[in-house]
């Protein structure tokens, strides 16, 4: 079973940074593409942002030139790097990826940015 897990969250100030991880198990993300998104209360899960096998990446224009999305295949993790957090990043953060017509999300890590 495919399996992944988010790590990095916590509390931070506005204008701070955090760095969140995603740790796939039973499966290379090498051989895929690999999505952030995020869900904060009562609002819809947001796409964030795309990790291509060929090393490009996609973000959304809300988190665009603040989030860097990368991956690190020998670790067989992904990272979401986010600077100059604003109080409305605060929001439960998944990693997904979907494979064979199946999708997976991670267990989420909460990030609050408050003063």
């Amino acid at each position: 079973q495919v399996q992944l897990v988010e790590s990095g969250g916590g509390l931070v100030q506005p204008g701070g940074s955090l760095r969140l991880s995603c740790t796939a198990s039973r499966l290379a993300v090498s051989n895929y593409f690999m999505d952030w998104y995020r869900q904060a209360p009562g609002m819809e899960r947001e796409f964030l942002a795309r990790s291509t096998t060929s090393g490009d990446t996609i973000a959304s224009d809300s988190v665009r030139g603040r989030f860097t999305i990368s991956r690190d295949n020998a670790k067989n993790t992904m990272y979401l790097q986010m600077n100059s957090l604003k109080p409305e990043d605060t929001a439960v953060y998944y990693c997904y990826v979907f494979i064979s017509g199946r999708e997976y999300w991670g267990q989420g890590t909460q990030v609050t940015v408050s003063s």
